[in-house]
């Protein structure tokens, strides 16, 4: 699957998957604008995950609104990473914007989303995993990359579907 050079990619996936890793990278390489999907939460919704209580649909939309807002300004090419997790989700991220996102999904096994939530410092706990794995439905409309693969091999795969 050919798509073209999308003016907003959006680097999705559940939580310790590489989202932010891949998208400040993927941005450096097309010279895009990076926007961290988790700093656009509120502290009442970064609180709440900090307590290991999973975010609700209407603790989301806000947040969505906020991310959709941010996309549909941008005067530049942009990559947001976001977790993205259900379809009703990138549907209201994607609201409103030409040409749509195209979306990057980052394909992660269990144990290595585990050891990389464990390892890192965040708000959001790894007890909280088990939560984003059962929301999560996966893209039909994306391009996937391996997890596990190096971010430099996960940017040539994007890439040789974008250029």
């Amino acid at each position: 699957m050919k798509v073209d050079k999308a003016k907003i990619i959006i680097v999705m996936g559940v939580s310790g998957s590489g989202k932010t890793t891949l998208g400040k990278a993927l941005a450096e390489n097309l010279t895009y604008l990076f926007l961290e999907g988790d700093a656009f939460h509120s502290d009442q919704n970064i609180k709440k995950m900090s307590l290991g209580k999973p975010l609700t649909d209407s603790d989301r939309i806000p947040w969505l609104q906020a991310l959709n807002r941010a996309l549909y300004t941008s005067n530049s090419g942009v990559v947001l990473a976001c977790s993205a997790l259900k379809a009703s989700y990138r549907k209201l991220l994607s609201e409103g914007l030409t040409p749509a996102p195209q979306f990057i999904f980052i394909d992660c096994e269990r144990d290595l989303l585990e050891k990389r939530m464990e390892a890192r410092r965040h708000f959001m706990p790894a007890s909280l995993l088990n939560s984003q794995l059962e929301a999560l439905e996966k893209p039909e409309e994306a391009i996937m990359v391996a997890g596990e693969a190096s971010t430099e091999k996960q940017i040539d795969h994007i890439i040789s579907y974008i250029s």
